[in-house]
């Protein structure tokens, strides 16, 4: 494969250096783009070494001020290995201020980015809308993983190890697995966040839900070429980009939104729908009398959305179900796939972390077994999922 590198500015340049040795190994062909912020971290010498060629760096010298075209026909796929949270911006936004930033937007090759950067600005909303924003347009995503930074910290922000890297690429590439437009032609309904039930105008009942998991799985199946709606409760995420969306606040108004958008031919149930509702909301404030006691609060049951479209008229070809517990997670997960009458349930330990973390462990449970899945970032559980559905509709 024709392999062109983009290498930005993070200390975390240096596993690049192995990551171009393990392809080269492979058998890919390595072109190299070194930053200008890449090259406080890696010499050109050292990339050259390792590429077997030049390195382009500036887009104003003369061997390059036209031969940048040339070079984004080049390759059969672009990997930008570290990028930054600058880079992932500019991508985003399709800026052009250098050779790198040039060539990615002139180039028509499938594009797979391994973020490096300090936690905070990994999770800050400015970063996690440019990449739901470059989801949305097919960029794939290895990585980051959490683990200790250069700085004196840790969490969620480190380079994806070099031979993890290389694994995604052949995983991700075009053709096979689920490459680009696997989900072309199909409608995927994906529920997320939690709703919240009104117990009279200004207070609810609601869950610890962020939505970024829900989120990211409308993300990645938009990133396959699917036509995504996404119903979702209230939540501070971004909207995935080239993703509708229809808000709504109970799972009352979640259900009809849900039925209004089918027929789909896959539904992924995330949302973590609260169970139970105020029987009858009050209309006014409750004023907490002096003397008085608590209110008694009499509760009625919420539709059961996952069920209601597992056994719908329209009900979509794949109905996928999401099962958060705190114990015998598996258990729990394989009681709910018979109960409801979906086909796969995601099940995942929600007593730590997990609700508004960034991180989730799932077990994939079907009627043919449970695969569990190691601890990831809730983006690559997402690539994983829209992965594994469109195998499902090859087969």
């Amino acid at each position: 494969m024709k392999l062109l590198v983009i290498i930005s500015g993070s200390v975390a340049a240096f596993k690049t250096l192995m990551f171009i040795r393990l392809a080269r190994a492979a058998g890919h062909e390595v072109r190299a783009i070194l930053t200008e912020g890449g090259a406080r971290f890696v010499t050109r010498e050292a990339v050259a070494a390792l590429t077997g060629g030049p390195v382009h760096h500036d887009l104003w010298a003369a061997e390059e001020s036209i031969g940048h075209i040339r070079l984004a026909r080049w390759p059969e796929r672009i990997v930008v290995a570290p990028a930054s949270a600058n880079m992932l911006a500019r991508m985003a936004h399709g800026l052009t201020t250098d050779l790198a930033s040039t060539v990615l937007l002139a180039s028509r090759a499938p594009v797979l980015v391994a973020p490096a950067m300090n936690p905070a600005m990994w999770e800050h909303p400015a970063t996690q809308a440019n990449i739901a924003m470059l989801r949305g347009r097919g960029v794939g995503f290895a990585g980051p993983i959490e683990g200790a930074m250069a700085e004196p910290e840790s969490g969620a922000g480190r380079f994806i190890e070099p031979a993890d890297l290389l694994a995604a690429l052949t995983e991700a590439r075009p053709g096979a697995g689920a490459g680009a437009g696997a989900l072309a032609g199909r409608h995927a309904l994906v529920t997320s966040g939690p709703t919240h039930e009104p117990i009279d105008p200004v207070r609810y009942i609601a869950n610890r839900s962020s939505g970024r998991q829900g989120h990211a799985i409308a993300a990645a199946l938009a990133a396959l070429g699917a036509r995504v709606t996404l119903v979702s409760g209230p939540v501070s995420v971004a909207d995935p980009a080239g993703v509708r969306v229809q808000r709504v606040e109970t799972a009352r108004e979640m259900l009809a939104a849900c039925e209004a958008a089918l027929p789909a031919d896959i539904f992924v149930a995330a949302a973590a729908v609260a169970d139970w509702r105020v029987a009858a909301e009050a209309t006014q404030k409750m004023k907490k009398e002096p003397g008085a006691g608590a209110p008694v609060l009499n509760m009625a049951l919420n539709p059961d959305i996952l069920a209601t479209l597992s056994r719908h008229a329209a009900r979509p070809r794949l109905v996928v179900g999401f099962a958060a517990e705190t114990e015998q997670v598996v258990g729990h997960a394989q009681a709910k796939l018979a109960r409801k009458g979906c086909d796969w349930v995601i099940a995942n330990d929600v007593s730590g972390d997990v609700m508004g973390g960034l991180e989730n462990r799932v077990h994939l449970v079907t009627a043919q077994g449970v695969e569990d899945w190691p601890r990831l970032p809730k983006e690559e559980v997402a690539s994983r999922i829209a992965a594994r559905i469109a195998e499902e509709f090859r087969s």
